[in-house]
């Protein structure tokens, strides 16, 4: 959980550089990607929670 809270941070941080600095919208670009890939993790993480051990 912590990793995940750590990229959205990073990402939200990139996000506003992007915005506000002007040249870098690639920054922008790339936090939306990386908060996509943070919740694709974050799913793929609570879908196997459920499930109990494989014998």
């Amino acid at each position: 959980m912590v990793l995940f809270l750590l990229l959205v941070i990073i990402a939200i941080v990139l996000g506003i550089v992007g915005v506000v600095a002007k040249g870098l919208f690639y920054l922008l670009v790339l936090a939306v990607v990386l908060f996509v890939a943070d919740v694709v993790y974050l799913g793929m993480r609570w879908s196997r929670r459920g499930r109990g051990p494989i014998r």
